[in-house]
C-alpha cells in the first residue's frame, strides 16, 4: 500500500465547520476525497446537504474541482443504537446532563463519535492511498465534547499510525479558532461566494431545521448549534477580530 504524501480525506457531514475543512484541504491538497457517517442521527438531513455543498465547492474553483475526488458514505448504525443522547434520541436538549461516570456534559455528546469516525476514516484513507485526515473538530467552542480536545485527536493519530503502520497526519483546522474566525477562515478560502453557499446549503441545527431561514443560514435559531452559528455570524459580520 502506498500513500500519497498529499493527499486527504475530509470528514464532510453536511455542516459549517466540516464545508469550510474541505474548502481547506482543495486549497492545500492535490486530491481530495470525502466521507459522511450515518449514524441514526435525528438531524439525519445533514447528509441529503453533502452533495450539493461539494458541487457548489467545485464549482469555486477550477482547479478544487480537478482535486475533488470521490465521496464516501459509512454506516455507523450501532452509535445511534447504543447510545441515548438527544442527536440520536427525539428527547430535549440539555446543556448540563450528569453522565454515568459522575461528570456533567451537554446531553448532545455522543460517546465514542469521532472516535469511530476517525477509526473507519483511517480505515479509508488507508484503502484508498490517502495521507491526511481532515476533521472539523473544535476545543474552543466544543461544548465540553472530550472527543473534540486536541489532546484526543493528538491520541487517535497515533494510535492509527500504530494500528496500521502508517503515517497518517490529522488535521485539524478549526481546532484553536471560534465560529467568528471560521466564518472568516471561509472568506478567506472561497470569498463571498464560498460564505454564500455555506449559509444556503450546509446544516449545523440539531434539530435537522430547514424550514427557518435566517442570515446565517437555515436552523430552528433555538437549539446550541444555532446559537453558536448566529453569535459566530454576528461577530464575523461586526468586524470582530478573530479570538
Amino acid at each position: 500500500m502506498t500513500t500519497e504524501n498529499n493527499s486527504a480525506l475530509v470528514l464532510l457531514s453536511g455542516g459549517q465547520d466540516s464545508a469550510t475543512c474541505l474548502a481547506w484541504a482543495l486549497d492545500r491538497f492535490d486530491r481530495v476525497e470525502t466521507v459522511g457517517f450515518d449514524y441514526g442521527q435525528r438531524h439525519r438531513i445533514e447528509l441529503d446537504c453533502r452533495p450539493k455543498i461539494r458541487a457548489g465547492i467545485a464549482a469555486l474553483d477550477p482547479a478544487w474541482a480537478l482535486r475533488l475526488g470521490e465521496d464516501h458514505t459509512i454506516g455507523l448504525d450501532a452509535i445511534g443504537t447504543i447510545s441515548q443522547t438527544a442527536l440520536t434520541r427525539d428527547i430535549a436538549i440539555e446543556a448540563n446532563t450528569v453522565q454515568p461516570d459522575g461528570t456533567t456534559l451537554p446531553n448532545t455528546f455522543v460517546p465514542g463519535r469521532n472516535l469511530m469516525f476517525l477509526t473507519f476514516a483511517g480505515a479509508l484513507a488507508y484503502r484508498r492511498g490517502l495521507k491526511h485526515i481532515v476533521g472539523g473538530m473544535c476545543e474552543t467552542d466544543y461544548s465540553g465534547y472530550p472527543d473534540c480536545r486536541d489532546d484526543t485527536i493528538k491520541a487517535m493519530q497515533a494510535t492509527l499510525n500504530l494500528g496500521m503502520a502508517s503515517r497518517f497526519v490529522i488535521d485539524t483546522p478549526l481546532m484553536w479558532i471560534d465560529k467568528a474566525a471560521t466564518w472568516k477562515l471561509a472568506e478567506d478560502l472561497g470569498g463571498a461566494k464560498l460564505i454564500d453557499l455555506i449559509r444556503e446549503e450546509t446544516l449545523t441545527c440539531y434539530h435537522g431545521d430547514r424550514t427557518h431561514r435566517h442570515d446565517w443560514g437555515y436552523g430552528c435559531g433555538e437549539c446550541p448549534a444555532c446559537e453558536l452559528r448566529l453569535d459566530g455570524y454576528r461577530r464575523y459580520r461586526a468586524g470582530e477580530r478573530p479570538r
